[in-house]
């Protein structure tokens, strides 16, 4: 199915863009929100369906779209999509289905460590009874079963998580928090799911990775880890695993965590040629003043959008663009 990796453009990327100072006023944008987490999924009504009477997600709007400006906006020539925007507590997901051009299936044999794995992190108040509701309704695993961090991390201590999978083979997670870790809003108990804390995603260079996300977008690194041992490798069913584990936060919404696989490094990398029209496709919305200031240096990144798009007012945005980062993630960047 994959053509080429990013490595090599990843590269020449690199050294064309100068070198960032790590500043406190970012050359880029300002991140003021992480705004939707977008995916492609091969069949929206399927979709909707799963995220609504599985994990317990709201259907707040539904459209179809096409046009130039969705062509730029996706990368994706004679793009026609049928798009759903779902709510869970104050986060948002958005599931495109293409129906032309039609995409990609997602490689069946995705690990958790290939440099186009991403998923979201939704949270819930009971362990036990989310994942007896997936198990329910016969949700596959991508982990062998739940797993509780154990307490010689102090970061990850107490915290459990389980990876599984969505129809067309995304990654998704629940995640508990015990007391006294995350956010406040994940110690509510009145509901099973509570909402979306963050999206994880593989980056083979930390460093590289903050460059972009930090200096060029703006986000906040707000906290890391690394995290070992038996209970992380059943967790991401990846044997010998030992992560480094970053998270960027800007002023609202979930987090973007990075996952640098410090061992094995054995993921392979991303398509060169990944279209938004493929189901390995994720995008974060990120809601940013300056957006236009990628078109001059993306930070180790690259264009998809050719130039910033003037958006449809169903989109939620007056205007955006769509850059991947230096691992081949989708961004986002829209003003409002």
């Amino acid at each position: 199915m994959w053509r080429a990796s990013v490595g090599a453009l990843a590269a020449l990327v690199l050294l064309s863009v100068p070198s960032v100072p790590r500043a406190s006023s970012p050359a880029g944008p300002v991140a003021e929100a992480v705004e939707a987490i977008g995916l492609t999924v091969s069949d929206l009504d399927r979709g909707v369906a799963f995220f609504r009477d599985v994990l317990t997600f709201e259907v707040t709007d539904l459209w179809e779209q096409s046009g130039r400006s969705t062509e730029l906006l996706t990368g994706v020539f004679g793009a026609r999509t049928r798009t759903a925007r779902l709510r869970l507590g104050a986060q948002f997901v958005e599931l495109t289905e293409f129906l032309a051009p039609r995409e990609r299936p997602f490689p069946a044999d995705t690990r958790a460590n290939d440099q186009w794995f991403q998923h979201i992190a939704i949270v819930v108040s009971d362990t036990d009874a989310a994942y007896r509701r997936l198990r329910d309704h016969r949700v596959a695993h991508a982990s062998t079963g739940p797993q509780r961090l154990p307490d010689w991390n102090p970061d990850a201590g107490g915290i459990q998580a389980f990876y599984f999978r969505d129809p067309d083979g995304h990654f998704l997670e629940i995640l508990h928090f015990p007391p006294g870790k995350g956010d406040p809003n994940w110690q509510r108990r009145d509901r099973p799911f509570l909402g979306i804390d963050h999206t994880a995603i593989v980056s083979t260079d930390t460093e590289r990775s903050l460059r972009f996300y930090r200096d060029g977008l703006g986000m906040k690194p707000a906290g890391g880890a690394e995290n070992h041992g038996a209970e992380q490798e059943h967790l991401n069913n990846v044997f010998g695993v030992r992560l480094r584990i970053t998270t960027l936060r800007a002023k609202d919404g979930p987090g973007i965590e990075l996952l640098e696989y410090l061992a094995p490094r054995t993921g392979r990398p991303a398509p060169l040629d990944l279209s938004a029209a493929d189901l390995a496709h994720w995008h974060t919305t990120v809601v940013a003043q300056g957006a236009s200031r990628l078109l001059r240096t993306v930070f180790g990144g690259w264009l998809v959008s050719p130039d910033v798009v003037a958006a449809d007012p169903r989109w939620g945005f007056a205007r955006g663009l769509l850059v991947r980062d230096p691992d081949a993630h989708g961004i986002r960047v829209v003003e409002r």
